[in-house]
């Protein structure tokens, strides 16, 4: 009983301590009115107040952290006060709201209860104290976002140093523990380059590590610069370093409440560097200020042939131009990148590939303002649409002190379809008419390319035919059109009987193309009707005339009419045995053609 009634007197004082403590985090932090006192606990460190209060050797208090001897009541309400003020502190630190603070209360009574029930040494109870208080900032930054940097930060007394091109420097790093914990272990390295635009020192050391055993936490700013460390670094500045500043940032890892850190702490500072004349200057970020960015356009382009057709290797011819007036280009690569093709993504491939295999021209400089050529053998692939087709120039190159520019162009190039048509046999009905008589034509269309035809139509020309056309209209690939026509005959047969077809079209441009083929279909007078005329009227005057006279005269004139029959009829055979003799004779001549190029 009289130990529970201890430590219900114990709590109490603490309370009142951690108000205390409380008023301290506050002013720490910059809410404290002015002229209040600060009181806290800190180690084997003295506790001052702040800077506008006298502080006695009466105002500062030690606390006894190590030792064997069993803990007393006031070791316990030290430690307790200890772990109050420290959650009080995490409190204000992070901003927490009351289900979190919930945690860390139950957390300190929980400990504020072990500690009362417990016989141990001193060292075992602040050694528990420590846990219980890495036990808290665990619970804390569960829910809280906060990098190291915000405690870990570069000392007041840091001034940029001023060097020049090839000078010897030494920078002293001055690292200050704005925390309350102590950081154990501590490891500090610069971030390095072998770029003159990141790290403005010659590279000649593989290791700028240094270490430090630990820097104590502190409850005051002044505490926190009088046990900061400084660490220092003996740098050689490189010869074509670039005028401005240069940032140096360095990483810092670190062990806390015996916990190591997952990833190290970052620490910004800066260092003015004086270069060359030309050397060119250097912004705050590490990128290039001064002067334009020399940049390489694409001026234009030709293809040979001039124009592509699918399934076609041509030569492609790229001019391009470094526009900067005073610096060149050099280490240029340029990667040639065709546009994708396909239905879907398991089918995709580029619209035209090289024929060497490799996509990329390297060239090792272009002079300030001077153009060069870019000459690449490519093949296109054989089943593109006829359409233009896009194709990347990536650029990468170095210009004086900078390094990897980038830049891209494209450039379009129309890629054409061999277009394609054939046609049914003609069907000519009949295929001999007389003068004024009509035949029907009738034909199909096939669309055999792969790209389509516009404007389809034919027109039937012959001196023995009224000139006629048909229009058939645009033909997909693949598709057919058909036409079905009435052609008229104006004037008899003088020739073979040729009738041509001409077939056109136009393509995507406007384009007209037209191919001929060929009809036969003959056309004669109307000589029956002229001769029954004849005929009508001879035996019309021998019937007037009366007796045999006029039957004798009607008998030879049907004589004459069947003999000019036959006549008629054995022309038209006759036309049709000469007709099939040419044929036969240009399909000899064709074939022997033929014979002799397969001998070649």
């Amino acid at each position: 009983m009289r130990r529970k009634e201890e430590s219900r007197r114990r709590t109490a004082g603490h309370l009142a301590g951690g108000l205390a403590g409380l008023f301290f985090a506050l002013a720490v932090l910059g809410q404290m009115p002015d002229g209040a006192a600060s009181v806290a606990y800190a180690g084997e460190e003295p506790v001052t107040h702040t800077e506008e209060s006298s502080v006695s050797e009466n105002d500062i208090k030690y606390i006894e952290r190590s030792s064997d001897r069993v803990i007393t009541d006031d070791d316990r309400a030290d430690a307790d006060a200890d772990m109050l003020y420290y959650m009080q502190s995490l409190e204000v630190r992070y901003h927490l709201d009351e289900k979190v603070m919930e945690q860390l209360h139950k957390v300190f009574d929980s400990a504020v209860y072990y500690i009362a029930n417990t016989e141990m040494s001193l060292t075992e109870l602040w050694a528990y104290v420590s846990s219980v208080k890495s036990s808290m900032e665990s619970a804390a930054v569960e829910k809280v976002t906060q990098t190291t940097s915000e405690f870990l930060q570069v000392g007041d007394n840091w001034q940029t140093p001023i060097v020049s091109y090839g000078q010897g420097v030494s920078i002293v790093l001055p690292v200050v523990n704005f925390g309350t914990e102590e950081l154990n272990d501590l490891i500090v390295e610069p971030v390095t380059s072998t770029l003159v635009t990141e790290w403005p020192f010659e590279p000649d050391m593989t290791n700028y590590l240094q270490t430090e055993p630990y820097i104590p936490g502190c409850q005051t700013k002044e505490q926190a610069m009088a046990n900061r460390r400084e660490f220092t670094f003996h740098f050689k500045t490189r010869s074509d370093v670039m005028s401005g500043y240069y940032p140096l940032k360095f990483h810092i890892s670190y062990t806390k409440a015996g916990i190591r850190c997952e990833e190290p702490a970052e620490l910004t500072v800066y260092v003015k560097t004086i270069g060359k004349p030309g050397s060119g200057i250097i912004g705050g970020n590490g990128q290039e200020a001064s002067g334009s960015k020399p940049r390489i356009v694409v001026t234009g382009f030709e293809t040979n042939p001039k124009e592509v057709y699918a399934g076609e290797t041509f030569t492609l011819t790229i001019h391009v131009q470094n526009t900067a007036n005073d610096t060149a280009v050099t280490n240029v690569l340029f990667d040639m990148q065709a546009a994708q093709e396909g239905e879907d993504k398991t089918n995709t491939y580029s619209a035209f590939l090289p024929t060497s295999g490799s996509s990329s021209v390297y060239m090792e400089q272009i002079a300030p303002n001077t153009s060069a050529d870019i000459v690449i053998e490519m093949t296109a692939k054989a089943d593109l649409a006829q359409k233009p087709y896009v194709l990347d120039v990536n650029m990468k190159y170095d210009a004086g002190t900078v390094f990897d520019l980038t830049d891209k162009a494209s450039v379009s190039i129309p890629i054409l379809q061999e277009s394609r048509f054939d046609t049914s046999i003609p069907e000519v009905v009949p295929d001999s008419i007389e003068v004024g008589s009509q035949s029907n034509v009738m034909l199909s269309i096939y669309n055999t390319g792969k790209t389509t035809l516009y404007n389809v139509q034919v027109k039937f020309i012959a001196d023995s035919i009224e000139e006629a056309s048909a229009f058939v209209g645009n033909l997909q690939s693949g598709n057919t059109g058909n036409v079905d026509v009435m052609l008229t005959g104006a004037a008899p047969t003088m020739d073979d009987g040729i009738v041509k077809l001409e077939i056109s079209y136009e393509d995507e441009a406007g384009n007209v193309t037209a191919e001929e083929k060929e009809i036969t279909l003959f056309v004669t007078e109307p000589m029956m009707d002229d001769m029954m005329m004849g005929d009508d009227m001879m035996m019309g005057d021998d019937m007037m005339d009366g007796g045999e006279g006029g039957s004798k005269t009607g008998l030879i004139v049907g004589i004459v009419v069947a003999v000019i029959a036959v006549a008629a009829a054995g022309l038209g055979v006759f036309f049709k045995i000469r007709k099939k003799k040419k044929a036969a004779a240009a399909e000899a001549a064709e074939l022997a053609e033929l014979e002799k190029e397969l001998n070649e």
